[in-house]
């Protein structure tokens, strides 16, 4: 057996243990009882105190030495090594009991933040997230240290291989730009035509949860490999072929969670779609969280608000919950998710003033990984970034810094990855109506066939074997760019058409 075959089967258990962890992760955001959150959390710690310990192994050094002096592989071996070695990499830079505390600490401010978003007690929270900050710096650090980053692009890499805010910036910095205008002449046009009819509740708990499995198999999710769930926060996870996703139901609004599941599908499509000879290995699994983002927003915000959508939805909505009338059209029901207004939870957010959300984030976990904000501070510093960007005051904690659960989860490097995702959604979209001309027609049908395998072919089965440009190109013609989703905004919120 050579050592490249022995470096597979070593990094397959390793998939085995992730996968563990993922579906024990899954249980105590869904079904696990409180009181056994500390047990939990000492279960996920020793199953990633035990993978680390799989990467950092003095064996696993060897083995990848000696792979990469063993002769050429073919080019989906190569990539799985030039994976491994990246994974190896960031694994050996940490110390073993640093995992297993950030893990430990992880777990116990997931838990308090639940109590403290519902309570709007960011002081309760405080100490906990000041714990998880200071293990995610050091991290930082060490990773940084190892692979010649600054703090913060070590914790992105992790996320999103490659990325770096030298990439980010200038991005950002072209959406800030130009998109407070485009968000103000998008309002003035709606004030000059008549509001949308509300819809008005209640709505069936049962009823919303039965749609969002019937779109959930109209896109194509495979519920032999998969399932949803209830839980606070909205999120994909689980393991290979068995992809846990979850929602929250509000009875007053259906749209919420309706959204919600399509987001959360485009999300399941993508690990359901991975290269099936290679899932187990780092070259089968999804490239970074910002592609990852980008097929979540390519159901949800590209085709699921489009108006060729709601001429399938509307009938099903009509249907299910009983209802008629001039608000029930297709029409009145794409103008209301489609309606651009400044508010104060992020996803919840229209897709013109999501990205302020993000560049909130963005700015504020950058301060702190730098150590120029502290937690103490943080409330003052969202709600005062808020009023900033989108002009909004806001009321306690609960609705701010509070909202999320990726700081509290130590998830340092993640939040940009939404707008990025964003940006390369707009990329593929066009792409894939470019390839496909009849893909509009097919979506006012309820059928994603035609989405579905464009982007099968030419991002889900690629897995990692590219990084994020080079499959951006190749799909699109062009690298990570705002061009096209400025073209979206425009087209959709102020060339009248609507999209």
């Amino acid at each position: 057996m050579t050592a490249y075959q022995i470096l597979e089967q070593r990094f397959a258990r390793l998939a085995a243990l992730e996968g563990a962890a993922g579906i024990l992760g899954w249980d105590a955001q869904t079904l696990m009882p409180d009181g056994a959150a500390e047990a939990r959390g000492d279960q996920l710690a020793i199953l990633r105190g035990l993978a680390h310990g799989m990467l950092t192994a003095p064996e696993a050094a060897e083995e990848l030495a000696a792979a990469e002096q063993g002769g050429e592989l073919e080019p989906w071996a190569a990539a799985n090594l030039r994976e491994m070695r990246r994974a190896q990499a960031h694994a050996t830079a940490v110390p073993r009991d640093l995992v297993e505390a950030s893990s430990r600490a992880v777990s116990r401010s997931e838990m308090v933040w639940r109590e403290a978003r519902r309570d709007a007690d960011f002081a309760r929270l405080e100490p906990h997230l000041a714990e998880v900050l200071r293990l995610q710096r050091e991290i930082g650090q060490a990773k940084g240290a190892a692979l010649g980053l600054d703090p913060y692009d070590a914790l992105l890499d992790g996320y999103d291989p490659g990325m770096r805010r030298a990439t980010i910036d200038p991005l950002f910095a072209d959406l800030t730009g130009w998109l407070p205008d485009l968000i103000a002449r998008a309002r003035e046009i709606q004030a000059s035509r008549p509001a949308p009819l509300p819809l008005a509740g209640p709505f069936d708990v049962a009823v919303q949860r039965d749609l969002g499995l019937r779109l959930m198999e109209a896109v194509g999710f495979d519920f032999t490999r998969g399932r949803l769930d209830i839980s606070l926060h909205p999120f994909c996870g689980g393991a290979t072929d068995d992809v846990r996703i979850t929602t929250r139901y509000d009875a007053a609004d259906f749209g919420r969670a309706l959204m919600g599941v399509l987001h959360e599908t485009g999300h399941a499509l993508y690990e359901q779609g991975r290269p099936a000879a290679w899932r187990n290995q780092p070259v089968g699994a999804a490239r970074g969280m910002s592609l990852h983002e980008s097929q979540s927003l390519i159901v949800e915000m590209q085709a699921c608000r489009s108006r060729d959508f709601f001429t399938f939805l509307a009938p099903l909505l009509q249907s299910a919950f009983g209802r008629s009338g001039p608000e029930w059209s297709p029409e009145n029901l794409h103008a209301l998710n489609i309606r651009v207004a400044p508010g104060f939870i992020r996803v919840d957010a229209d897709e013109a003033t999501y990205p302020a959300h993000i560049l909130l984030r963005y700015r504020l976990e950058t301060a702190m990984i730098a150590g120029d904000l502290a937690v103490r501070d943080l409330p003052g510093a969202f709600d005062d970034g808020l009023r900033d960007l989108l002009g909004l005051t806001v009321p306690d904690d609960r609705v701010g810094c509070l909202q999320d659960i990726h700081w509290p989860s130590g998830a340092f490097g993640y939040f940009p990855t939404y707008t990025l995702g964003a940006l390369a959604a707009a990329q593929l979209f066009r792409a894939a109506r470019s390839a496909e001309p009849a893909l509009p027609d097919r979506l006012a049908q309820g059928d994603f066939g035609p989405l579905r395998d464009w982007l099968r072919t030419n991002v889900h089965a690629v897995g990692s074997l590219l990084d994020t440009d080079a499959l951006l190109t190749r799909a699109t013609g062009t690298p990570l760019g705002t061009e096209a989703f400025r073209a979206h905004l425009e087209a959709r919120y102020l060339g009248g058409s609507g999209a």
